[in-house]
């Protein structure tokens, strides 16, 4: 008997599948994706105790009767907790850097932006990416004396002379254009700014942002990170000691920081993130085939097809292709039609979980067409899901 997993594909990209589209599965310490996903951040083993350490709950610690505790010691749960440190020991090994784990995307993109910049600062601030970092920008930023300016994703960039800043988000959400992270770097270092990468769509498997010349990193790990859709994180990530140092000075002052559970759950949830993104990368490949070949769908957008704009600097700079597929169905009333036809398709925001979900961006004030569609494929068999989103497509 053939079993669902041996099934053909209904759909492939066409023409040839560029290496970035799974990855080579061998990273520069010599284990591949999955070996790193499944051991990082692990204590040492220790008869008798589990492989990951339950959350630890507490707020005070027990102190030293002569004063607080040691450097890296526990002093009070807000600055301090064991969980999390395992948490940004693991996620730090996969980006390559020194990690702080927040409570949000957007609280990890805020620390940086505002443990940079001060007033008289200029920045740079992606056009076409996340559209509440503009949101903050325009209501906190410019309040605070930062000038604040826009460039699209794959340019054209300011003259960089004088920017403080320079935040990058590669792919783009929810468009997925790609930017050349490595000579934007280049370029913005010669005119003496510092760059972010929003690294959220990507994850660390797909591209490294610090390995291509970028000071720090920012990411929302509540999405494809930790991919279970039960939980909100972020985190920041760089080689930079100063710029760590000033990120967890103002992370601690604010508060912004991720309970113990939700740090358990997401280091759990990173040992299945290699087999959860050859899923999804898999299933967006056959979609992004299906629906570019259908004359009743437009603008059709995903960095692994050989024809989309970004795949040569995509094939080029990331390690794999992620899960998400964007497309024009013409009107709000036709994506309501193939959302409510659609069998294993949820309406839903936010991306990049197990279960495939489509988002009419525009409903959010998103600066896109009525009938734009970002699609986060799940990890549903690739067969299903195309005869799923085929049949939607054809009755509506």
């Amino acid at each position: 008997m053939t079993g669902p997993d041996e099934r053909t594909p209904a759909a492939a990209p066409a023409g040839p599948t560029p290496a970035a589209a799974t990855g080579p599965t061998t990273a520069p310490d010599g284990y591949g994706d999955g070996t790193r996903c499944v051991h990082a951040g692990l204590p040492a083993p220790e008869p008798g105790q589990p492989f990951l350490p339950g959350p630890v709950f507490a707020a005070p610690y027990h102190l030293g009767p002569a004063g607080p505790p040691p450097p890296g010691g526990n002093g009070y749960g807000r600055p301090d907790n064991p969980t999390r440190r395992l948490l940004e020991a693991a996620i730090g090994e996969l980006e390559g850097g020194d990690c702080l784990a927040f409570a949000s995307g957007q609280a990890a993109v805020t620390a940086a932006l505002l443990s940079v910049l001060r007033a008289g600062d200029t920045v740079v601030l992606p056009a076409d990416g996340y559209f509440e970092v503009r949101r903050f920008a325009a209501s906190t930023l410019t309040a605070l004396g930062v000038r604040v300016l826009h460039a699209p994703t794959v340019g054209p960039y300011p003259e960089l002379s004088g920017v403080r800043l320079l935040l990058l988000e590669t792919p783009a959400n929810p468009g997925l254009d790609v930017c050349d992270v490595a000579g934007l770097a280049r370029r913005a270092h010669a005119a003496g700014a510092l760059v972010a990468v929003d690294n959220t769509t990507a994850t660390p498997l797909g591209q490294r942002p610090l390995d291509l010349g970028a000071d720090l990193v920012v990411a929302s790990g509540t999405k494809a990170l930790t991919g279970h859709s039960d939980l909100l994180l972020g985190y920041l990530a760089t080689r930079e000691p100063a710029l760590l140092d000033a990120a967890r000075a103002w992370r601690s002052g604010s508060g912004a920081v991720p309970g113990a559970f939700d740090a358990w759950l997401a280091h759990r949830s990173l040992a299945t993130l290699d087999l959860r993104l050859a899923r999804q990368s898999a299933n967006a490949g056959a979609v992004a085939a299906l629906l570019s070949g259908r004359p009743d769908v437009a603008a059709v957008r995903w960095p692994g097809l050989p024809g989309d704009p970004a795949y040569p600097v995509a094939a080029a700079q990331m390690r794999r292709i992620p899960g998400i597929v964007s497309f024009d169905l013409g009107s709000a009333d036709r994506v309501a039609r193939f959302l409510d036809r659609s069998r294993l398709v949820f309406a839903a925001t936010s991306f990049g979980g197990l279960h495939t979900t489509a988002d009419r961006r525009a409903q959010w004030g998103d600066d896109t067409p009525p009938g734009f569609v970002r699609l986060s494929c799940g990890v549903e068999d690739t067969a299903d899901l195309v005869a799923d989103l085929t049949a939607a497509l054809e009755t509506g």
